[in-house]
């Protein structure tokens, strides 16, 4: 049967993606519209400065406010690595001595951040236009996104493959991912006038969101609309929660609910993700984020194959099938083969109308094989050795004492390399 599946479909029924649309998906154009039903947070413009620093090689940290370190990349290693300014330090290597401060090139942006933070109560969960930097905790001294310092920030951002992504492939799903050429008297600054890259026309916003205090990532669901219908949803959090099975109805009734009275209507495609979170006593419904309808979004605990064949409100097969995925689905329309039903009575059709549809609601079963594999560490193709891990758990003091080994060991290793060559 999955053979048979996979010759029907050669590749997955998606009608075209816009730019446009992965546009509206961005944060920042859509936050202004529903701010009032969004967790707190704060968005920040990015300038060409700030951009050319996350998209630069290596980590190279501004130094803490009364703090005479600094942490910078270590070009040998790829691992970040820490130094005094002491003269003794600073004699270690000529790129050190020559370390320069990278928020002198965008001291507005540092400082913008810096007093977000402290509005939002010292603790902010960050994120570019479409992604957060969940593959990146590992480094940071508290194992997940929360920052309490510009730095935190900035060595999340830049340590994480799906920031990269925002930045380097926004429209990679895009049927036609590259603009038209800018017009010639538009003037742009060097890094971001590559030919045809489709990613110098975006608004690139930091977000701070205020950290949720006690989330329960059990109360956080994924919800999937096509043709402005909720078709179905699921946990994000993808581990089994006993509790959740007995509150599956209310649940699904308070978030569609939600979607009816502030998305179904207002957002500007018809078809895309949002996802929510439900804390208790499930009263309130919270917007997280919206996301494109595209492979790139991850379908949890559905396919898209699923997802894109499943039957909505008053349809006989899955939108986008057959002739519909080439786009001429509107050609036959007028040939009296598809859209007539022969023989149905004006009762049938009444009833029809009246039937009510309810999206499906799935959650990780106990004695589902997948909740088995969920156990394992999430993004784990992104993580570090368990050396930088294990360093990471322990804190600021672990990570520092960590750096200072590795620091020893490529000194010894060139020093090695000096007296070979020194013997030939």
């Amino acid at each position: 049967m999955g053979g048979q599946k996979d010759a029907s479909f050669p590749r997955l029924p998606f009608s075209p993606i816009s730019r446009s649309h992965i546009l509206h998906c961005s944060y920042h154009s859509w936050h202004p519209k529903y701010r009032s039903i969004t967790p707190k947070a704060r968005l920040i413009p990015l300038t060409a400065p700030f951009l050319s620093y996350l998209r630069s090689d290596g980590i190279i940290l501004p130094p803490e406010a009364n703090d005479n370190e600094y942490v910078s990349a270590d070009t040998d290693s790829g691992i970040f690595s820490s130094a005094s300014t002491s003269t003794d330090s600073l004699s270690d290597t000529d790129s050190e001595s020559s370390y320069i401060d990278p928020s002198l090139s965008w001291p507005e942006i540092h400082l913008r951040i810096k007093s977000t933070i402290e509005e939002l109560g010292g603790n902010v969960v960050p994120k570019l236009n479409w992604s957060a930097p969940k593959d990146a905790t590992w480094i940071n001294a508290t194992n997940n996104m929360e920052c309490r310092s510009p730095n935190d920030v900035y060595l999340l951002l830049k340590s994480s493959d799906f920031i990269t992504h925002d930045l380097e492939q926004a429209f990679d799903s895009c049927s036609s991912p590259h603009p038209p050429p800018p017009p010639a008297n538009n003037t742009t600054d060097s890094h971001e006038t590559k030919p045809d890259d489709g990613n110098s026309s975006i608004p690139y916003h930091l977000i701070l969101r205020k950290t949720i205090p006690a989330l329960a990532t059990s109360l956080e669901f994924r919800c999937f609309v096509r043709a402005r219908t909720l078709l179905c949803l699921c946990q994000r959090d993808l581990n089994h929660y006993d509790f959740l099975a007995d509150s599956v109805g209310s649940l699904r009734v308070q978030i569609q609910r939600f979607f009816d009275e502030n998305l179904k209507d207002s957002f500007e495609d018809a078809d895309f993700i949002f996802d929510v979170y439900v804390p208790p006593p499930h009263q309130r419904v919270w917007l997280i984020d919206i996301n494109p309808w595209a492979p790139r979004t991850d379908p949890l605990l559905f396919s898209w194959l699923e997802i894109l064949t499943m039957r909505g409100p008053g349809e006989e097969h899955g939108a986008g099938l057959e002739g519909d995925r080439d786009g001429d689905g509107d050609d036959n329309k007028g040939d009296g083969e598809e859209n007539v039903d022969v023989g149905r009575s004006s009762d049938d059709e009444d009833a029809e109308e009246e039937e009510i549809f309810e999206p499906e609601f799935r959650l990780v079963g106990k004695n589902d094989p997948e909740a088995y594999s969920f156990n394992t560490p999430q993004y784990s193709a992104h993580k570090m050795p368990k050396d930088v891990v294990d360093a990471s758990g322990d804190g600021e003091a672990g990570l520092r004492e960590f750096m200072g080994r590795w620091r020893e060991i490529v000194r010894e290793q060139g020093r090695g390399g000096l007296e070979v060559a020194g013997e030939r």
